[in-house]
């Protein structure tokens, strides 16, 4: 059998193993491997780790490979996994519901002897800013239109936030202390609400390392204590305000320095979610005249709550999957990722945990490319966790399946443009990463992963090092 028959085996099979590279493409991996070599020279990568692979868009060629069969820390390009995943199984109109119901009866004066119930399935949009349908202020009033539409005028009960199908406000495994009190460490709950973050704005004082006052809150949360350790930094140093909390924390620890001329909001992750949707909603109908008897409450109170006579009073969908995708990806929203891993693991066999979504995302990737565990050991969606390691094999794998999907153009779509590539970014200590497609002027296309992990010096000289190894594919 000669060796065209035996490359249009492999790859009709979708194998993506490396052949023969064609004549045209030597030329093309001769360039790559100078620009890789130069690259992998410099001293910020003497104690580190680079991998890079570049596909043919087309056929699946390997065109260039360089240790992408060693699992690396993967940062936020973790998410471009989690989103083929759930593009390619739960479908691009996926959407999660949220249902808002009551218990018990109404009386004829309106009182209703029973409680306002906010019941979720994961839903991470959920009095997010960035759409018009989800904002807070929309489904709040929504809800009280649906409320005073019942002739509700009292409760003889609480508003319950029903958070137990995710048991509560819960981390994956692996999530460090510095990050889970910051907006982008928040935890994942059944009943996310407002990304699970709120935002404090500081007034700097006019002397450098004196106390930056909290000036304002962006919603109101009296049920925390905000412990303020601030201070001013000097002008243009930016933002290095980080907050410790962790879920169900009732203290906020607020330290680090807040540059002198700086304008920015510092947004905070909120340690639990669903009570303050509950506190959120409870506040509205109050200031309405509709009170409530009892205290906003979560899904502990439920065990106490008879739900055998409940009537529904509204049902809100989220955007569509392919549109979550899009901010997910855009934005880095590592919320969304831990919210779409759980969907598919709810989806696939009822369960919840972040282990059982990340198990059942190798597995997805195993039965559709042969893709091992040990090349694709995700701890999270997000890749946020340090312990993440995936290769730059399978990553690209994922990348070029993706290409031949009905899903794709939205999850073309989702992809950040930095270097004038398309190509979803990610960052922690010591680790960045780059995984994309592109179309060179000649008319070539490429899917590639370009990963670093333990580099030394600063992460906008690497990033930029990393940009012009990248060029060689334009």
């Amino acid at each position: 059998m000669n060796q065209f028959v035996l490359s249009t085996i492999a790859f009709s099979t979708y194998a993506l193993t490396t052949v023969t590279t064609p004549l045209f493409a030597q030329d093309l991996r001769s360039k790559v491997q100078d620009a890789f070599t130069q690259f992998q020279n410099q001293e910020s990568l003497r104690n580190g780790l680079s991998s890079l692979i570049v596909f043919d868009g087309k056929t699946g060629q390997t065109v260039f490979a360089a240790n992408e069969n060693i699992g690396l820390a993967t940062a936020s390009t973790m998410k471009v996994i989690t989103s083929a995943t759930a593009l390619d199984f739960l479908g691009k109109n996926f959407q999660f519901k949220t249902t808002l119901y009551y218990t018990g009866e109404i009386d004829e004066n309106g009182v209703l002897n029973g409680n306002i119930i906010v019941t979720g399935t994961g839903d991470p949009t959920l009095g997010s800013a960035r759409y018009p349908e989800t904002q807070a202020t929309t489904i709040l009033n929504k809800w009280l239109a649906a409320i005073q539409n019942a002739c509700i005028k009292s409760i003889n009960g609480a508003i319950i936030a029903d958070d137990r199908l995710y048991n509560g406000n819960q981390l994956p495994g692996g999530w460090i202390w510095t990050d889970m009190g910051n907006y982008y460490g928040a935890g994942i709950s059944s009943l996310n609400w407002c990304e699970n973050a709120f935002g404090v704005n500081f007034s700097p004082s006019n002397k450098i390392g004196a106390k930056a006052e909290i000036l304002s809150y962006t919603k109101h949360v009296p049920y925390l204590e905000i412990i303020n350790e601030t201070t001013t930094g000097k002008a243009g140093s930016g933002d290095n305000v980080y907050a410790y909390a962790a879920p169900y924390s009732t203290k906020i620890f607020v330290r680090g320095t807040y540059g002198q001329d700086l304008k920015k909001t510092i947004e905070l992750s909120s340690p639990d979610p669903a009570y303050d949707l509950a506190y959120q909603l409870n506040e509205v109908l109050s200031n309405n005249g509709i009170p409530a008897s009892e205290l906003p409450a979560t899904g502990t109170k439920m065990d106490s709550v008879d739900v055998s006579k409940k009537q529904t009073l509204d049902i809100h969908l989220s955007p569509t999957l392919d549109k979550i995708v899009y901010w997910f990806n855009q934005k880095s929203i590592n919320l969304y990722g831990e919210a779409l891993l759980k969907a598919i693991a709810y989806t696939t066999a009822g369960k919840t945990g972040t282990d059982e979504g990340a198990y059942y995302i190798q597995k997805y990737w195993n039965a559709k490319l042969g893709i091992k565990s040990s090349e694709l050991n995700n701890m999270d969606g997000s890749g946020l966790s340090p312990q993440n390691r995936v290769t730059t094999s399978a990553m690209n794998k994922i990348m070029q399946y993706a290409q031949k999907q009905s899903w794709y153009p939205a999850f073309y779509e989702s992809l950040p443009t930095y270097n004038n590539m398309k190509m979803k970014s990610g960052t922690i200590g010591g680790v960045l990463g780059y995984t994309g497609v592109h179309t060179n002027k000649s008319g070539q296309s490429f899917t590639y992963t370009l990963l670093v992990n333990n580099y030394s010096g600063s992460a906008s000289v690497m990033r930029q090092q990393m940009f012009k190894l990248l060029d060689v594919l334009k």
